[in-house]
């Protein structure tokens, strides 16, 4: 089992940066896909990013290419999420998740998730 820990969220203007970061408790955190979701009010969860237990393969939703990058270090046990040139469409709560086995883009197939952190763009 693993416990996950968002942090990092915040107010920005469009065009600036944050980054997200995941903090996942127990010893087995590199044996976990994991994802980073997001979820605006009155919308449905949605994938941003995901990332395999080795870190060699990611995915990314067509909205957040080349502004997102996901990342992760199982030495410290956590995964990363840094967002770039970020516009008022990214306003949204995001939540990290972890899963046994591949990496997954459909949020119920996940098994672990965080408590979430409210990430905010102003235009």
């Amino acid at each position: 089992q693993v416990q996950l820990v968002e942090s990092g969220g915040g107010l920005v203007q469009a065009g600036g940066s944050l980054r997200l970061s995941c903090a996942a408790s127990g010893r087995t955190f590199s044996s976990y896909a994991m994802g980073w979701f997001r979820q605006a009010p009155g919308k449905e969860r949605e994938v941003v990013a995901a990332i395999s237990w080795s870190g060699a393969n990611t995915y990314y939703a067509d909205s957040v290419k080349g502004r997102f990058t996901v990342s992760r270090d199982n030495a410290k046990n956590t995964m990363y999420l840094q967002m770039n040139s970020l516009k008022p469409e990214d306003t949204a709560v995001y939540y990290c998740a972890a899963r046994s086995g591949y990496y997954e883009t459909n949020h119920w197939k996940y098994d672990y998730w965080g408590q979430g952190t409210q990430v905010t763009v102003s235009s």
